[in-house]
């Protein structure tokens, strides 16, 4: 694992931030942003992710232990310290991390007082410039509370990781109307990138189901592909590896390559 300093960056181009975020816990959050960042390297662009979970997982998911950080997202956010000095290069090439501390648990706490605490993140990546990296995935989260706004205030747009399951919906709409809340008082840019369903069993009637309703309320800003229910999803976090490495001929590794195929085509047609 490298610092920031060994880094290389590319030519200037255009950023885009996606903050992969859903309120409710369990849905496939980390494991999207995870994936999907390794899947887009796997394709030659160049990616970040940004753990903004004070669980963490997305860090210990990239073989990064917890204990041994030194700058992290915590570091950036309430201390001010350099956003470049918390990008860590990962053992993927093109793929580099800012990694979350048990720190950052304690955040929420500390930003109430904070001035321009809904801008911290926003603030901190805009000192990092263009051209660094293709895409910065933030992985906020499971809950609505300041470091879930500073995500959403900084980004471009939101990739909805979506349990398919009997309530999926109803959670959704808390979350779509916090998005609209927060596009009104911080972020006018912000939009919806696209609503991933996961987990989806097809041996079970109910998926379909719930497929089918979640597709006839938001039409095609639900993704064609979909994450199905695979034990070596799993598994891969806790060898510290993404599911693509771990086992890349698995049905979800090429769940999430088809994502990653389907996410550009997206960012091709709304760019025209």
């Amino acid at each position: 694992m490298n610092s920031a300093d060994e880094i290389k960056i590319g030519p200037k181009s255009k950023t885009r931030v996606l903050v992969v975020a859903n309120q409710k816990g369990g849905v496939g959050k980390t494991t999207t942003t995870v994936n999907l960042a390794t899947a887009l390297v796997a394709i030659k662009k160049r990616v970040l992710i940004i753990d903004f979970d004070p669980q963490g997982n997305a860090t210990t998911g990239l073989g990064f232990d917890r204990s041994q950080i030194k700058t992290s997202s915590y570091n950036v956010l309430i201390e001010g310290s350099e956003f470049k000095s918390a990008v860590l290069a990962t053992d993927i090439p093109r793929l580099s991390i800012v990694p979350a501390s048990v720190h950052l648990a304690g955040a929420e706490v500390e930003l109430v007082n904070a001035e321009r605490r809904e801008y911290r993140l926003a603030d901190a990546l805009g000192t990092l410039g263009e051209g660094a990296f293709d895409y910065i995935l933030i992985d906020s989260p499971p809950s609505l509370n300041l470091l879930t706004i500073n995500a959403l205030t900084a980004a471009d747009a939101v990739l909805v990781p979506l349990q398919v399951e009997f309530y999926a919906l109803e959670g959704l709409s808390h979350l779509l109307s916090t998005i609209e809340r927060v596009r009104r008082a911080f972020n006018p840019r912000l939009d919806i990138q696209g609503v991933v369903l996961t987990m989806f069993d097809q041996r079970n009637n109910l998926s379909e189901m719930v497929a089918e309703d979640v597709r006839s309320h938001l039409g095609d800003k639900v993704y064609s592909t979909i994450i199905p229910r695979n034990v070596r999803i799993s598994e891969a976090p806790s060898f510290g590896k993404p599911v693509l490495l771990y086992d890349h001929s698995c049905a979800g590794a090429r769940a999430y390559i088809h994502l990653a195929g389907e996410l550009l085509k997206r960012e091709r047609a709304a760019a025209a």
